[in-house]
């Protein structure tokens, strides 16, 4: 579902920057203190937030590639967590760090990893 913003299409459910993570003591923090998980296309931080709703931060080293391959591992971790996101508890930072087979791997891989590394931190809600 899209809707027009100054011409602009926009998707309504997209992430938005309130739920993101944008400064370096925020990632510090998650990584100093929060829990992670490992899989082989990403490593996936967390730590309760008291905002009620989750926000999400993407890193992706320069060591992947360049700007335009660093984008669309970004992109492919944001989709996962866009997709996923109904499905995941409230009240967490959410840190995605993208691994080299983030970029080969097929988005259903993808789907299931980021799947399992929730449920390793349990932080994923079963539909009733």
């Amino acid at each position: 579902m899209y809707s027009s913003l100054n011409g602009y299409l926009w998707e309504e459910n997209a992430v938005k920057r309130a739920v993101t993570l944008k400064e370096n003591w925020e990632f510090r923090r998650l990584y100093q203190r929060g829990k992670s998980a490992v899989g082989p296309a990403m490593v996936l931080y967390c730590k309760k937030n008291r905002l009620g709703h989750n926000r999400l931060g993407v890193t992706v080293s320069t060591k992947l590639g360049g700007a335009v391959v660093r984008n669309r591992a970004r992109r492919r971790l944001r989709e996962v967590y866009r997709l996923s996101s109904s499905h995941l508890k409230q009240g967490y930072d959410l840190i995605l760090v993208a691994r080299s087979r983030s970029l080969s791997d097929p988005f259903s891989k993808m789907m299931d990893s980021f799947r399992r590394l929730c449920g390793k931190l349990e932080l994923w809600e079963e539909e009733l």
